[in-house]
């Protein structure tokens, strides 16, 4: 009887510290920083942070918008540059303790550029302050593949045309 019960709790020690042994040699997945949807996080200083970055958009060199949010932890208000094409570029302030949703609805700052690749790519999106100055980050593509994108797809925007230049008057 002694050896029965010696044995069921040498057993039992010998499969805690197998199980115990687990978390030793793999890491534990939920101490990872992730982005956990299809966009990108990116760092902006010390204090601030794009999440869930998206450029949305129908083609290749087709009107596209940047879909996110740009958050500050800051106590006082940052300017944020962001362009998805690196000709067209928006300052967006971002109140200090808050965030600001980017997109084409309602309460949401539009960011719009040329789509410099097609769908299912990836776009070199420019993003930085005055202190940090300009990062360059390759976001993902999507358009209206999945339902949940074809709403933004439907209210891109054309994109604005270009002011022409005043022409030179004749003077005789």
């Amino acid at each position: 009887m002694k050896t029965t019960v010696t044995a069921r709790i040498a057993a039992l020690a010998v499969v805690a510290i197998a199980l115990t042994g687990c978390s030793a040699i793999n890491p534990i997945t939920t101490d990872r920083q992730y982005a956990p949807s299809d966009g990108i996080d990116v760092p902006i200083g010390d204090s601030a942070k794009a999440i869930n970055l998206l450029v949305v958009t129908t083609a290749k060199d087709a009107p596209a918008v940047l879909t996110g949010s740009l958050y500050n932890e800051a106590h006082e208000d940052v300017v944020v540059t962001l362009s998805i094409d690196g000709t067209i570029a928006a300052n967006v302030t971002v109140p200090a303790d808050a965030a600001v949703q980017l997109g084409t609805g309602d309460h949401q700052t539009l960011v719009q550029g040329a789509s410099p690749a097609a769908p299912g790519g990836m776009a070199p999106v420019w993003i930085g302050t005055e202190d940090t100055g300009a990062l360059q980050v390759d976001v993902p593509i999507v358009d209206g593949t999945f339902a949940e994108y074809q709403g933004i797809v439907d209210s891109i925007p054309p994109l604005p045309s270009a002011t022409p230049s005043p022409e030179p008057s004749a003077t005789s």
